[in-house]
């Protein structure tokens, strides 16, 4: 009865969400508190539920980044890339698509999109183009380039621990099909949106007149962002062999960037997406609940039950499987599910080498399907909300389905082709 009554929840959440007749914070807590009042949660296992290193990064970055505004860096950066682009809109999307799947190869998807979305949002609004083209291409990037390597997003960083997997066998494996995925992302924004971005010639000799160095608004704060952005780029980059979890590294930039950037803190703590970070708190105890009753192991261990050991079909089952989950649960209780299975089969003499692959690329890429499928989806949409770009579940869904679903394809191809 518990599973039924946890499903149902998690569905009703869902359809209000899609719906958008509820805002998604208010329908996620919701249903957290039916779960605990049913009791299917306590209020123990509700705060186990929730991924702090997750919040922790959320919250850390968005404080980090609440400083960095003030400097004026992301005017800098915008307007000398539309300087370097000569101000025409298809050639700037194509350099951000770039910028943000390399920055989220070697940072956390929410740490890119939290640098590069402000950028983005400055140098729309300056040439006058239509936002949510940007904003949806960064999003599909983000996620894309986080999954070519070791660091690049949770589940890989989970997967390389438990299989002795190295930053290099990342790069090696996941790096050469994503540039592939990348290219297809690419073309595919071409047909889309080559055509249809105009920028009026007035506007752009307004952006190309600009001078970028009057954009800098606190010149030391300037010097401070940059050094700090490298440190934390560096400390993400190394923070397992340092032994500091991801969320460490960004409350502590979050902390010294606020200490030695002295701006207003009301200002800046007011500049956190709350709603964000609630939406999130409240995801957590949902999926949790479904984990906790026993849902998420059930649909892996039918996964296993339907392929009968045979490795060709476990491959390609587990990474569609995963892509569809993850685009609409949250990929790391379904990583950290799987793991013990495959770790199983491994203990009874199954190379499950092809498998961890499997799992990477469906739980990572399968985070562009749906606007909850990744936190970096939701926090650039609430970043373009209050912007004035909506980016509701339906109009994510139209565009980010059939590109995920595009990617996995191509990782289909090319698991068939190196297994």
């Amino acid at each position: 009865m518990e599973q039924i009554t946890a499903v149902g929840i998690f569905i009703v959440v869902l359809v209000a969400i899609i719906s958008e007749k509820v805002h998604r914070t208010v329908a996620a807590l919701g249903g957290a508190v039916l779960l605990i009042t049913l009791g299917i949660m306590t209020l123990k296992d509700s705060v186990e539920a929730i991924d702090f290193n997750t919040i922790g990064v959320l919250l850390g970055m968005m404080l980090f980044v609440g400083v960095v505004k003030c400097s004026g860096l992301f005017e800098y950066l915008a307007i000398k890339s539309a300087k370097i682009t000569k101000a025409d809109p298809w050639r700037l999307m194509v350099a951000f698509i770039i910028i943000t799947a390399v920055l989220s190869a070697f940072l956390d998807n929410v740490t890119t999109v939290l640098l590069v979305g402000p950028m983005t949002i400055t140098i729309c609004k300056m040439l006058d183009v239509e936002l949510f083209p940007y904003l949806m291409t960064q999003i599909l990037a983000s996620n894309i380039g986080g999954t070519a390597t070791l660091i690049g997003d949770p589940p890989n960083i989970m997967i390389g621990s438990v299989a002795d997997l190295s930053f290099i066998d990342f790069i090696k494996m996941n790096g050469s099909v994503i540039i592939v995925v990348l290219i297809a992302t690419i073309i595919c924004f071409k047909v889309l949106y080559g055509s249809k971005l105009h920028v009026t010639e007035i506007a752009r000799q307004k952006v190309m007149a600009l001078d970028e160095g009057e954009a800098i608004k606190d010149i030391a704060l300037f010097r401070k962002s940059l050094i700090m952005i490298g440190l934390v780029v560096l400390a993400f980059i190394m923070h397992s062999a340092l032994h500091v979890e991801s969320n460490t590294i960004a409350l502590s930039a979050g902390f010294i960037m606020m200490l030695i950037g002295r701006q207003d803190i009301e200002e800046v703590v007011h500049s956190v997406e709350w709603t964000t970070i609630l939406f999130f708190i409240f995801l957590f105890i949902i999926v949790g609940g479904m984990n906790h009753v026993g849902i998420i192991s059930k649909l892996a261990e039918i996964i296993m039950d339907v392929t009968e050991g045979r490795m060709v079909m476990t491959m390609l089952i587990l990474l569609w499987a995963s892509a569809i989950i993850s685009s609409i649960l949250d990929n790391i209780p379904f990583v950290a599910t799987m793991i013990p299975i495959l770790m199983t089969m491994q203990a009874n003499g199954i190379d499950v080498y092809p498998l961890w692959w499997s799992v990477s690329l469906g739980a990572c890429l399968g985070g562009n399907g749906t606007l909850i499928g990744a936190s970096a989806n939701v926090v650039l949409s609430g970043i373009g909300s209050r912007n004035g770009c909506e980016i509701t579940f339906a109009r994510f869904f139209k565009i980010g389905f059939p590109m995920m679903l595009l990617s996995i394809v191509i990782c289909t191809v090319y698991l068939l082709i190196i297994f």
